[in-house]
């Protein structure tokens, strides 16, 4: 069983067709117990990284996602869910992250042409590919909704990068744990094949 972790974070219910899709028994939940008990647990979201927080906090779900990272279950963080990982972002100046990753989020800078937040599909290069892009070519697009983006202290976990008049962490990977800036259940084919590399961990 996978648990998509409910914080009311916006387009949770896309990330759960996708997996059903899959054939995955996917479960939308924030009891403790189901999470700490699932055999994947996916952090999807879209939405303010402080309020996020304040959710998580406020739900009391805070210690069971440091309990399942530490226990090495599989961990898949989505879009908001990938900046929740690390320790702060200038979106919400003051508000602590989860801190599971060492890193910041920090705003799309604006300027020749980049329209801020960015929407839409982006390619994908691998300073180290993970296992997560299995079977998915260097090049090949995904589909992106953010203002704000990655950057990593630790360059090792990054898996995927892409260019918006900046270098943004696209995707990374520690141990148990990856995360991917961008939304893998809106890529079509390309996404589909992240999420089923997933499920296969």
């Amino acid at each position: 069983m996978i648990a998509l972790i409910d914080y009311e974070a916006g387009n949770i219910k896309s990330v759960e067709n996708a997996l059903k899709f899959l054939g995955q028994e996917a479960v939308l939940t924030r009891d403790r117990d189901r999470i700490w008990k699932a055999d994947k647990v996916i952090l999807p979201g879209v939405g303010a990284f402080g309020d996020a927080m304040d959710r998580i906090r406020d739900y009391d779900l805070e210690d069971v996602i440091h309990s399942v990272t530490d226990r090495g279950t599989p961990f898949l963080g989505i879009c908001l869910g990938l900046q929740l990982l690390f320790e702060e972002s200038e979106e919400s100046p003051g508000a602590r992250g989860l801190g599971i990753l060492p890193g910041r989020i920090i705003r799309i800078p604006e300027g020749e042409g980049r329209k801020v937040p960015q929407i839409g599909w982006n390619d994908l290069t691998y300073p180290k590919k993970g296992r997560l892009f299995e079977d998915v070519p260097e090049g090949s697009y995904v589909y992106f909704v953010h203002s704000y983006y990655l950057h990593a202290d630790d360059r090792d976990i990054v898996a995927a990068q892409t260019q918006y008049g900046v270098t943004i962490d696209a995707s990374v990977e520690k141990d148990n744990v990856f995360a991917c800036q961008f939304h893998p259940e809106k890529s079509e084919r390309v996404g589909m094949q992240i999420l089923r590399n997933f499920v296969r961990l």
